[in-house]
């Protein structure tokens, strides 16, 4: 009769399987080698094996022995063994294996005890990987820079988590454009380490790995255009914002808004973490600020002598790249609008960029000072898709809108954009009914005898006030969200889309001059050959060139893209209506609204007139 094989007891089983999933051994020689010990990466934890003989415990691994025999191994320096953070992502992978095998077993108590060591085993790994990015030099080896040798990633990034978020976010993901997947396409993330790494964790520990990831992705698409690839970093930034903790470090982040005495449009776009997303594009931009690949010359370059089927598929790819940008950034501003945590400082950061690009307004924009035209546009397509849901045709939420916004506001500076256009006694009822009546009768409190008195003065000569009427000190204007949501778009669409199709418009006029000046040098040169006039001709031809670039790109971005129709339709619709019934409704005898029907109006004709001369 055979012998029967002894059956293991539970505690051997449990250690043969933390010992597969920590790769290391407290026996030198195991009575049952097993594949884990012939494994090179094996580590024999001596001095750990020393100390439990001495406590007179057993050298099987246990749940109790698990945490001191991974700090043991994270501590020590052995040779050919794994970086810390590298053996740790191992740890929770073997652990995750070893749970899908324990779910086979057959006796439920055996099953029950085995899964709870194995995800014992997983926490551990989490919660120590939290503590090696927190604090690199805590463990041996712990150079963090060189911890993930086998990204495929082009980028030297400063968090080993960098490639793991985009292996996360790229899995099974086929993505648009030129780019690729070009971060993270040779690492493997682990099923669920992320979730697990970026739940159930105070954000003391999260913030300082998640402030270097934020900068990690900020560097990734700076200076990418639209052809770039854009699409991953994006992906990331919407996942690690989808957690609180996340949405709560990056508006904490010194980087949220910029801060400093030389501080402009042109530094928040370049330097704040939101702001190289929004400056990617397809419209040209200052040489000091040129995106890659180049737009125009990988799209457009000898357009005259192109087929018109290769243009109208350069137009339909940078359609689709743009409307992905655009949903992309509306889902990121959207999640940290609906927190209520986070809701102020994502308006302060709109106000902001507003504010410090007021003098894109200007006839002539200074492209160092200023952000760029493709950030506005941007911005302008993201900030309609925001106010969708309240610009309805029915005027539902006109309630909402509150046409004070524009003097009591403490974020957007509009105090150069409101006009007066009434008497001194209608400003003065105004200002009256707006403000309490003081005790002694006389109808005005301080500050509005000073709003007042401001105001006549400003009316009196003429001139647009540069002031606006103040609360009581002890009142402090709320706005919501739809309101200001509402004020910031319609500014948003004056200094971006406005402004675009005034410099497409001027672009297609310069082309024209050029085209008309190239006929004249050509006829002349028919007329009476000379060098110099075949220099100027070859000149004027390359800029022609270069001016069709651009003028296509403008076309593909602001003209060929659903932007058009949708600012449009919700501006001529419903900004004007809204603002005449708000206007009205109040007796208000500041004519805000002709600010935004100005916009509204030259937005459509200077579509009409680019079409026309297009």
């Amino acid at each position: 009769m055979a012998t029967q094989k002894p059956q293991r007891t539970p505690e051997e089983i449990e250690d043969m399987i933390l010992r597969k999933i920590f790769l290391v051994t407290l026996k030198e020689n195991p009575e049952n080698p097993s594949s884990s010990s012939s494994d090179p990466r094996v580590v024999y934890l001596e001095m750990t094996a020393a100390e439990i003989l001495s406590e007179g415990k057993s050298l099987l691994l246990s749940r109790d022995l698990m945490e001191r025999v991974l700090i043991d191994r994270l501590s020590g320096e052995f040779p050919n063994s794994e970086p810390p953070f590298n053996y740790l992502i191992g740890c929770y992978k073997r652990a995750h294996e070893e749970i899908k095998k324990i779910s086979n077993m057959k006796d439920k108590t055996l099953r029950s005890g085995m899964e709870s060591a194995a995800k014992q085993a997983k926490k551990l790994a989490v919660s120590y990987a939290r503590i090696h990015l927190g604090n690199p030099d805590l463990f041996s080896d712990g150079n963090l820079k060189d911890s993930n040798p086998k990204a495929g990633s082009s980028l030297s990034s400063s968090s080993p988590l960098f490639p793991l978020v985009f292996a996360e976010v790229s899995s099974g993901v086929m993505l648009d454009g030129f780019g690729g997947n070009d971060f993270g396409s040779r690492v493997d993330c682990p099923p669920g380490f992320l979730e697990d790494f970026f739940k159930d964790s105070d954000f003391d520990t999260l913030d300082p790995i998640l402030k270097g990831l934020y900068e990690d992705l900020r560097g990734s698409v700076l200076k990418v255009s639209a052809l770039g690839n854009f699409q991953q970093p994006l992906r990331a930034l919407l996942y690690l914002v989808k957690f609180p903790v996340g949405a709560k470090s990056l508006v904490n982040h010194p980087w949220w808004i910029p801060k400093g005495v030389y501080l402009n449009g042109r530094v928040i776009e370049m330097t704040s973490i939101l702001g190289p997303f929004f400056h990617v594009s397809a419209l040209p931009d200052h040489t000091i600020f040129k995106s890659q690949p180049d737009v125009g010359q990988q799209c457009f370059s000898d357009a005259s002598t192109r087929r018109a089927a290769d243009l109208l598929s350069s137009f339909t790819t940078i359609k689709t790249l743009m409307n992905t940008l655009y949903d992309g950034l509306a889902e990121v501003l959207l999640c940290l609008l609906k927190n209520t945590e986070t809701r102020d400082s994502v308006l302060e950061y709109l106000a902001e960029v507003i504010n410090k690009n007021a003098s894109r307004a200007h006839i002539q924009v200074d492209p160092i000072s200023c952000a760029s035209s493709g950030m506005f546009v941007n911005l302008s397509a993201v900030m309609l898709r925001l106010s969708e849901p309240f610009l309805d045709a029915n005027l539902t939420k006109r309630d909402k809108i509150d046409p004070t916004y524009v003097f009591y506001c403490s974020r957007l500076d509009l105090r150069g954009l409101t006009a007066l256009h009434a008497t001194s006694e209608e400003v003065a009822e105004w200002i009256d009914k707006d403000n309490p009546v003081k005790t002694d009768g006389s109808g005005l409190n301080n500050d509005g005898e000073n709003s007042l008195r401001q105001l006549q003065e400003a009316s009196s000569s003429g001139s647009t006030p540069n002031v606006k009427p103040t609360r009581s000190s002890s009142e402090k204007a709320k706005y919501p969200f739809i309101c200001e949501c509402f004020f910031m778009t319609a500014r948003v669409l004056n200094l971006g889309l406005l402004k675009a199709f005034s410099d497409f418009k001027h672009l297609v006029q310069d082309i024209s001059r050029s085209e008309d000046t190239l006929a004249t040098l050509k006829a002349m040169q028919g007329q009476a050959p000379s060098p110099q006039l075949e220099l100027d001709i070859s000149r004027l031809e390359k800029e022609i060139e270069l001016y069709s670039q651009e003028k296509f790109c403008y076309e593909a971005q602001i003209l060929r893209v659903h932007l058009i129709s949708s600012s449009l339709s919700i501006s001529a619709l419903n900004v004007a209506p809204i603002l005449y019934s708000i206007c009205i409704g109040y007796l208000c005898p500041v004519h805000i609204c002709i600010w935004y029907e100005d916009i509204t109006l030259q937005v459509s004709s200077k579509y009409m007139e680019s079409l026309e001369e297009n």
